[in-house]
């Protein structure tokens, strides 16, 4: 019975040895294509030019931290991807039997934000795990987390963090209160569901989640926490509208 079981072992690692190579060598092939399509150079420079391209030195640094801590906590530690964050989302996807967390890095945000589709397909995530070290390789963390920030999607339409800053609160990011930043950190992770325009509870919801996590990875004390709760107590868009329009053409 004990080598018949052991053959069945090693019959399934074979299996999953074998698909894994499949899935990493079509993902490899991926990546290839895509980078030979589009060198990863010139689709930095074509960012770059978009209207509105927002700098790091333009951003508050609340709304960094906020986004660090609640996309990547270890962000600045990792080479691209982050393993512990890998393997969590692996085992949780198996008890769901189905894609419910990818545990994607910022770098891998970035790499399918600008190369791949937003498919949950496994060669897709291959793909992207290899642009991911290309991307690591060629820039720094800081040009890393600029360039995500100017790739991901805020909605109603806003593709930069000065054109949601402007689109939502009436402000550029530098004027915009702590509560305000976080919140904003907190849309891109579902647009449809937490952009203040389309429902501020949710928003607010999300926003809290936010502040957790900058508690929980010491981006700030609980005392800024609850501060920053106190500031958004009763916030309402509608307080912004006479800031808004100075944006609107």
């Amino acid at each position: 019975m004990k080598k018949v079981i052991g053959k069945i072992l090693i019959v399934i690692f074979v299996v999953l040895l074998s698909f894994g190579l499949i899935i990493a060598g079509t993902g490899y092939n991926m990546y290839s294509e895509a980078i030979n399509e589009v060198p990863l150079e010139q689709k930095v420079a074509q960012i770059k030019e978009k209207d509105n391209y927002t700098t790091l030195d333009e951003m508050p640094n609340i709304y960094k931290k906020a986004v660090v801590s609640v996309e990547d906590h270890r962000f600045y530690t990792h080479g691209g991807i982050d393993i512990i964050a890998i393997g969590r989302a692996i085992w949780n996807d198996i008890k769901a039997m189905s894609f419910v967390e990818g545990g994607s890095t910022i770098t891998q945000q970035l790499a399918k934000n600008i190369y791949f589709t937003q498919e949950k397909e496994l060669t897709r995530k291959a793909a992207e795990v290899f642009m991911a070290f290309e991307i690591e390789e060629h820039y720094n963390k800081e040009e890393i987390l600029e360039l995500y920030l100017n790739t991901s999607y805020f909605g109603d339409g806003y593709e930069t963090v000065k054109e949601a800053s402007r689109g939502y609160f009436g402000k550029e990011p530098m004027e915009l209160t702590d509560y305000e930043a976080v919140m904003l950190a907190g849309i891109p992770n579902a647009p449809s569901v937490y952009a203040p325009t389309v429902n501020l509870d949710l928003a607010k919801q999300r926003t809290k989640q936010v502040i957790d996590a900058m508690v929980k990875y010491d981006a700030i004390s609980q005392d800024e926490a609850n501060r920053i709760l106190d500031e958004g107590e009763g916030y309402s868009l509608s307080n912004q509208s006479s800031n808004i329009e100075r944006f609107v053409a």
